[in-house]
Order: C-alpha cells, then structure tokens, then sequence
C-alpha cells in the first residue's frame, strides 16, 4: 500500500530549527497526517497532526514552536521545528490516519522514521 519517505532530520544547536519531510507514494488529499516521535525510555507520543479539511492540533511541549503543513498535490507533509530544545531530541514517523480526521480513526500507515537530535 502506500508508502511514506521521512527526510530533514539530523542534528541542530538548542535554539535551531527544522525542516522534516515526508512523501507519500499515493494521494493523501482524503487523509489526516500527523508526526509521532519516540525519546529514549519514552513513549511514543503524537506531536502534530493536520485533518483533511487542514484543521491541526499539537502536543502543548510543542505548541507555538512547530509548524504542520502539507501539499496534497507534492504528496508531502511538513513539520516545520523552531526553538529546538533538547527535550525534542527523538526519533520522528510520518504517519497517515484511516479516514479525514485525526479524531475518528487510528493511524494506517508509518514511516520508517528520521532522527533528529538536538544539542545543548
């Protein structure tokens, strides 16, 4: 099924930002998007997701500081990351949601993940 391709992590200074991709082999224009990540010795958490219709939400750590965004016709979602603090050193997967809204379903597909480590 559809397969979605995470670039843009890497390492930044405390205070830095990023720019995470993710693309979709298929249409995602009828799915909700989001970005999950997983610290060490932490549970997986959402951090953002943007509905069908573009409405958002975000974790309260990184409300104010991320951005979520996509471009249905490129097939790719964004997370824009500002005033990175170490706190926000995880792995982080793209994921798609069953239906249009993050609210009504779980999540159909990941991505394999990209690192993004923040220094102090």
């Amino acid at each position: 099924q559809v397969q979605l391709v995470e670039s843009g992590g890497g390492l930044v200074q405390a205070g830095g930002s990023l720019r995470l991709s993710c693309a979709a082999s298929g249409s995602i224009s009828l799915n909700a998007m989001g970005w999950y990540r997983q610290a060490p010795g932490k549970q997986r958490e959402l951090v953002a997701a943007i509905s069908a219709g573009r409405y958002t939400t975000y974790a309260d750590s990184v409300k104010g500081r991320f951005l979520i965004s996509r471009d249905n016709a490129k097939r790719t979602v964004y997370l824009e990351m500002n005033s990175l603090k170490p706190e926000d050193t995880a792995v982080y997967y793209c994921t798609q949601y069953y239906s249009s809204h993050y609210s009504d379903s779980g999540v159909d597909h990941w991505g394999q993940g990209t690192q993004v480590t923040v220094s102090s």
